[in-house]
Formats: structure tokens, C-alpha cells, sequence
């Protein structure tokens, strides 16, 4: 007997004008036309998937700056490394942002950045000789700076800046973070991972001095985070590990604190490729009560500039 064949005579079919549909006319991308604005082309973009949702984090931006809310920056170090610093800078000048949390490796780019205008060393070919992360102006100098952190009762952020603010020259000033937060006021904090760090390999590194500094910065995110309630904004970009871990304690912290705030807030994850720890920290469990959350992927270089002039064209700052 031949194998048994499905009867497809006996199909019942459906009208396609009852049927639902995801995408139609209203939704395509626009030719462009005479308007070559950055607002212009915004608007061209389908209103699908990653563009859509590319337009509400802006939105979402935008809003909370309007309205006072906050909005926290999660950045990881090669946000800072692939040069988003000047853009980031530009948010922090405007007011847009209301706290920056960089991971160790962002705060030690960004610091070698300023104080002697280049980063990023080639790690395999150090690593054959025990030379890689051995810098000895970068471990001396941070590690000088965290040590007078602890003994002033600052967070590591804070000393690292103080100590930048210092230098009698920093090459490269104006693409510094560190520097952008300490003149604008606004809080910069640092998250260390003990060991996961090139300045620890350092004979300077005082452990007593990088964990006291940096759980006092991981108490002031949980102080900053209240300000995102009802209507602020939380921006992981590039972090895929620590600062995910650290955002959730933190809100765990300040929702002790407040009575379950912070809630209805956006939450955007952005990076190359997705992560467990940014979905579900982030984005997912911080909104599930409330709020919107959202992952963009693609490569910061290219990702970071359109939403840092999609929300400084759409505040008209």
C-alpha cells in the first residue's frame, strides 16, 4: 500500500479580506523626498519591528526629559572604546541624562582616553608576555585616585573625576564621560568586578580601597533609580554581565525603599548580539509590572548615534 497523502480538495479556505494582517500600506518605509532631515528620515523608516521600536526608545527619551524624569545610562566599555563618548557628553550637557553607571572596563577607557588621548591595547599579543594590562601610568594613577576616593569617603566615579579634573593635562577632555558628569553634576558611578580589571593587576590596587569606593557607588545608583517612576528611562548599552546584575539589585534596593518604586518606566537593552542577563534584568523583570521594555541589537558605532540625535531632535535641544 503507497504511504497515505493529506486530501487537499477537502482544504476549507477563508476570504483574505477577513483575515487580520501585521503589516499593510500605513506601515512601509517612505522614498526620501525634498526634507533631508534627520527627523525626515526618522520618519521614512517602516514602522516595523527594530524601527519601531528604534522610535519608541526615542519617544521614551524624549519624554522623560520633558517631563523631568530620569534617565540612567548602563554603559559598558566599548560603548566608550568604539567613540560614543562626545555623544554621550552631548546628553549630559543638555540635561537629558540623570546618572551615568559604567562597568570597570568603560571607566578605565575612558580615563585613558582623557588623561593620554588613546585606549585599547592589543590583548594577544600582551598576553604572550605577561606585558598586556600592565600600563603603569593607568594602573598608578586610577589606582591613586581610588585610594584617595576611599580615604575622602567618595564613590570610585567621583574620585576617578576629581583625578582627571586634576591632571594638569587630559589630551583628550572633551570625549571624556568622567569629566562631562563631574562638570554637569551629575552622578557618574563605578562598578568594579575584582580581578576583571587591568588597574587590579597593578602593585597599587588596594582591594579595601575598590571595594569600599565602588559599593558606595552601587549604593548611589540605588539612591539615583526612584527618579525613573512613572515615566524614566533606563538604557543598558553594552553591557552584557555586571551592569545587568547590578541594575537589578539596585532596583531591588530602591523599590525596598519607596513603597515598590520605581515602576512604569522604559527599559532598553543595546548590543551586538543578545544576552540572557540584559533581557531579563533590564528589560523583561524590572517592566513586567508596568512599563515598556525593549532590545535593539546591532553594532554601537552605528546604533548609538541615531538615538542620541533621534532624542536631541525630538526635545529641540
Amino acid at each position: 500500500m503507497p504511504p497515505r497523502e493529506a486530501d487537499f480538495s477537502r482544504l476549507t479556505t477563508v476570504p483574505v479580506s477577513g483575515r487580520a494582517n501585521k503589516v499593510n500600506r500605513s506601515l512601509l518605509a517612505d522614498p526620501p523626498g525634498s526634507d533631508r532631515s534627520f527627523t525626515a528620515f526618522l520618519g521614512s523608516l517602516p514602522d516595523i519591528l527594530a524601527a519601531r521600536d528604534l522610535r519608541a526608545v526615542i519617544n521614551g527619551v524624549a519624554g522623560a526629559a520633558r517631563s523631568g524624569r530620569g534617565l540612567v545610562l548602563l554603559l559598558g566599555g566599548h560603548v566608550v572604546k568604539v567613540g560614543l563618548g562626545p555623544l554621550v557628553n552631548l546628553w549630559i550637557e543638555r540635561g537629558i541624562v540623570t546618572h551615568v553607571a559604567m562597568n570597570g572596563a568603560a571607566a578605565i577607557h575612558d580615563y585613558e582616553l582623557a588623561a593620554f588621548g588613546g585606549t585599547s591595547e592589543d590583548v594577544e599579543s600582551g598576553l604572550a608576555d605577561g606585558t598586556f594590562g600592565m600600563a603603569e601610568e593607568t594602573g598608578a594613577e586610577m589606582n591613586a585616585a581610588i585610594s584617595e576616593a576611599h580615604r575622602c569617603d567618595e564613590g570610585m566615579g567621583e574620585g576617578l573625576g576629581r583625578a582627571l579634573a586634576a591632571r594638569a593635562e587630559c589630551p583628550g577632555e572633551s570625549a571624556s564621560i568622567l569629566l562631562a558628569c563631574r562638570r554637569h553634576g551629575v552622578p557618574l558611578t563605578v562598578h568594579t568586578t575584582v580581578g576583571a580589571e587591568i588597574t587590579h593587576q597593578h602593585p597599587a590596587a588596594d582591594g579595601a580601597a575598590i571595594g569600599a569606593t565602588s559599593h558606595r557607588d552601587f549604593r548611589r545608583l540605588a539612591g539615583s533609580l526612584p527618579a525613573l517612576d512613572e515615566g524614566g528611562a533606563v538604557l543598558n548599552w553594552g553591557s552584557a554581565v555586571v551592569l545587568p546584575e547590578v541594575f537589578l539589585k539596585a532596583l531591588t534596593v530602591a523599590r525596598n525603599l519607596e513603597q515598590g518604586r520605581p515602576t512604569r518606566f522604559l527599559a532598553a537593552d543595546f548590543d551586538m548580539q543578545r544576552h540572557y542577563r540584559p533581557r531579563v534584568n533590564v528589560v523583561q523583570r524590572p517592566t513586567r509590572g508596568g512599563g515598556q521594555g525593549l532590545m535593539l541589537t546591532g553594532h554601537h558605532e552605528i546604533m548609538m548615534p541615531l538615538v542620541v540625535w533621534g532624542v536631541v531632535e525630538a526635545i529641540g535641544a
